[in-house]
């Protein structure tokens, strides 16, 4: 059983959390390159996200496609801390494969049922196979205690 978690994709940015750098783009570029600051660095300052921009050759349009990485990264930072929480709530998950069981169950030729994690044994099978499996939880929170 999972709770259901609230999808919000879409992350609020208030501007007083952002940190906007200028500086002057580096690579090919020809004399524009030295003469206009119009590469962008954004710190979003609550989570220490930095991004920057210098594709563009306009200051305006790096800044809006650094938002947009910015909105990107923070939007997969939340799933991040989603799935997280999930895996939290989860617990240990064991691979389903031979020897991961649980119980065995023996119908025949000897009725015997026996829990492996603390090797609580039953000889009535038909009981634990109608419900009656009180004892193999005692067994398990008794051994989760020690």
């Amino acid at each position: 059983v999972m709770p259901e978690l609230n999808d919000d994709a879409a992350i609020e940015i208030r501007t007083e959390d952002l940190k906007v750098d200028t500086y002057r783009a580096s690579g090919a570029g020809g004399q524009h390159v030295n003469t206009t600051d119009s590469a962008v660095r954004i710190t979003h300052t609550p989570t220490n996200t930095v991004v920057s921009c210098q594709t563009e050759r306009s200051q305006i349009k790096n800044r809006e496609r650094a938002m947009k990485m910015l909105q990107a990264k923070l939007v997969q930072r939340q799933i991040e801390q989603k799935q997280a929480e999930l895996d939290e709530i989860r617990g240990e998950q064991k691979e389903i494969g031979w020897g991961s069981q649980i119980r065995s169950y023996v119908f025949h030729p000897y009725s015997l049922v026996k829990d492996h994690r603390t090797n609580t044994e039953i000889g009535n099978v038909q009981a634990v196979m109608d419900g009656e499996i009180t004892p193999f939880i005692d067994s398990y929170l008794r051994s989760r205690i020690k």
